[in-house]
């Protein structure tokens, strides 16, 4: 297997392997971030993979550290893969400024606005480059791959799994980010990510669904959300993905949750449903 980064560091986690890594990506042009899980049936064949995108101002180590998904991810069989939120370091004015905006709130979209458009281009890094490194260099499965994700990551897993879904063919999302062109967050990063308000339906998971059929397969959209969300009310709208889903026959799964906030003590709590959802979507 070829091997186009730098191990960081390994830690033996439920038989498998939590393993962190840098390399310098020429979609980004500067170094980029991964973790990735590697279960322990990978030491004998190929493993489904599933893409986890986290949220606003975490990290690669987000997810590995507080979602409690290994242990679940072991017994399924799973390769977990984490990026990091953005680019880093990217000399754009402003980029450190605001926690919603530029470091670690990419919203995994490609920017087409100065002067963001040179390195903010996580969708083609995503989709492609840190997918190929995976292909390349774990046993990874390259027909079965899966992506979720929470808050801002949330809104990445829902729109990259309908824009590309010959590439994911499962999907789901903790408190995501649904309707981001009617929301502060997203009218803040869309106003600044992309040239047009045109363009911004493109990267709207709402908007996505009223635009295109459902799923081909039939696969069902999960999303949990915690009903004491702080951000529930302003932020997320999960009523309006669950009415452009009812309009356009896509299946969903929305859960509500009483007590539960944005935190990953939620997440947690909902992980091994998540896992379970993909498991059996990608066939094992």
């Amino acid at each position: 297997m070829s091997q186009a980064f730098n191990t960081v560091s390994e830690h033996p986690c439920f038989g498998g392997l939590v393993s962190f890594h840098s390399h310098r990506s020429e979609v980004i042009g500067g170094e980029m971030s991964f973790s990735v899980y590697t279960p322990p049936q990978a030491g004998s064949d190929p493993v489904p993979v599933l893409y986890y995108l986290a949220g606003l101002t975490c990290t690669e180590e987000t997810f590995q550290i507080k979602a409690g998904a290994q242990r679940y991810a072991a017994l399924a069989g799973l390769m977990l893969v984490a990026p990091d939120t953005s680019p880093r370091e990217a000399n754009i004015p402003g980029e450190e400024e605001d926690y919603d905006l530029g470091t670690g709130a990419s919203f995994y979209l490609d920017a087409t606005n100065d002067p963001w458009k040179g390195s903010y281009r996580m969708e083609s890094y995503l989709t492609g480059e840190l997918r190929r490194i995976i292909l390349e260099s774990f046993p990874a499965r390259e027909e079965a791959q899966g992506i979720f994700g929470h808050s801002m990551g949330g809104h990445g897993a829902l729109t990259l799994a309908l824009k590309h879904p010959d590439l994911y063919h499962s999907v789901s999302a903790f408190a995501p980010v649904c309707n981001p062109s009617n929301v502060p967050w997203g009218e803040k990063a869309f106003g600044s990510y992309l040239a047009t308000e045109e363009e911004w339906a493109h990267h709207d998971a709402t908007e996505l669904v009223r635009a295109r059929p459902p799923f081909a397969d039939g696969r069902v959209i999960l999303v949990d959300q915690g009903l004491d969300d702080q951000f529930l009310g302003v932020q997320l709208s999960p009523e309006a993905l669950e009415e452009a889903c009812s309009g356009s026959a896509q299946p969903l799964t929305l859960r509500c949750h009483e007590g539960y906030d944005h935190s990953y003590y939620f997440i947690s709590t909902f992980m091994e449903d998540h896992i379970r959802h993909h498991a059996e979507a990608l066939g094992v």
